[in-house]
């Protein structure tokens, strides 16, 4: 028999398993963020600790890994000061004639359909310093936004 047509095991062929990639850049959380990946991390252990399945628990300790390291490089984001646009902000803003409100927070507690937009999104780039009252450049347009008002979002910071 040629050694082409020859298969020690399915394990030599597989995919090699890499880690979840880390975004680059700063870490930059809410308070609220650094509680639910410290909520995240617990739940993980937990499961881990029920698990007997060999392939679920290695597929856990790789996401355990990722929110360890993202728990562990967190820089909390006090409230915002003032009345600029920064990471905790709820944002109410007028774009192509509708009125929209959300929250800026860090990346990994960002939920866009329920409002809330990573800090480093395109979106959240454009208001990040402005004040209610201004008009910031987005898509190519000096005056495509109209930020209506800022506020602290209190719920970031519990």
């Amino acid at each position: 028999m040629s050694v082409a047509f020859r298969r020690e095991s399915d394990d030599e062929h597989k995919e090699p398993e890499f880690e979840l990639p880390i975004p680059v850049g700063p870490n930059l959380v809410t308070p609220r963020g650094l509680r639910l990946l410290g909520e995240e991390v617990a739940r993980l252990e937990a499961e881990i600790a029920g698990t007997a399945d060999d392939d679920a628990r290695k597929k856990l300790l790789r996401r355990l890994r990722y929110f360890h390291t993202r728990q562990s490089t967190a820089d909390v984001q006090a409230a915002p000061a003032g009345a600029s646009v920064g990471i905790g902000s709820r944002v109410t803003y007028r774009l192509n004639k509708a009125e929209k409100t959300i929250t800026i927070v860090g990346g990994d507690e960002a939920d866009p359909a329920l409002g809330s937009i990573a800090f480093f999104a395109p979106l959240a780039r454009a208001l990040m310093g402005a004040e209610a009252g201004e008009d910031v450049e987005y898509q190519d347009r000096d005056d495509a936004i109209t930020i209506l008002a800022v506020e602290a979002d209190p719920e970031t910071q519990a």
